[in-house]
């Protein structure tokens, strides 16, 4: 599929504030939330300390996290950018398909996009990423601009979460 190197790192701060939340929502019986490994197979190995240097990924990713809060099914990935826009090349094909195909299952697809700069975390409902990726794919952007997340679900810490996306998840479902 594709070689891995330092690339795995990446994100991995806020993986680390979502794996946290996660955590908290399991404690205090809010949602069931897992990280969804990626597949690898080392290829080289550190002979000093038994560490993998080099890799390749055994399949494709779908996404990030799967889980279920209160009954309703949810499947998300958590990106970043430090830029002023969300470029649409950072989800891969298959993981749009994968939402879609969870969507269809009355389930709830969605990112957590967190713009850096801004240090502020969004909650992006699927349908809005399609509507981006099919605009895309006819022509247009080829990303979604950081001023079209104040539309969508801001998310915040709050007591004791430290990206606290059920409030976005709750008043996406309410709107929907």
């Amino acid at each position: 599929m594709g070689f891995w190197r330092t690339r795995g790192l990446r994100g991995s701060a806020l993986e680390e504030l979502v794996n946290h939340t996660n955590d908290k929502y399991r404690e205090r019986g809010l949602a069931l939330v897992q990280k969804v490994p990626t597949p690898i197979k080392p290829v080289e190995l550190d002979p000093a300390n038994g560490n993998i240097r080099l890799a390749f990924f055994e399949q494709r990713s779908t996404v990030d996290y799967i889980g279920v809060v209160q009954g309703v099914p949810i499947c998300f990935d958590a990106k970043e950018t430090n830029k002023e826009r969300f470029p649409l090349q950072n989800i891969h094909e298959h993981q749009l398909r994968f939402m879609e195909d969870f969507e269809r299952q009355e389930g709830v697809a969605f990112l957590l996009v967190n713009f850096t700069q801004h240090q502020e975390f969004y909650f992006l409902p699927f349908g809005q990423l399609k509507e981006s990726w099919d605009l895309a794919l006819q022509g247009g952007r080829k990303s979604i601009p950081y001023r079209d997340f104040k539309k969508a679900f801001p998310v915040y810490g709050k007591d004791g979460y430290l990206v606290h996306y059920l409030e976005g998840l709750a008043a996406y479902l309410e709107q929907k």
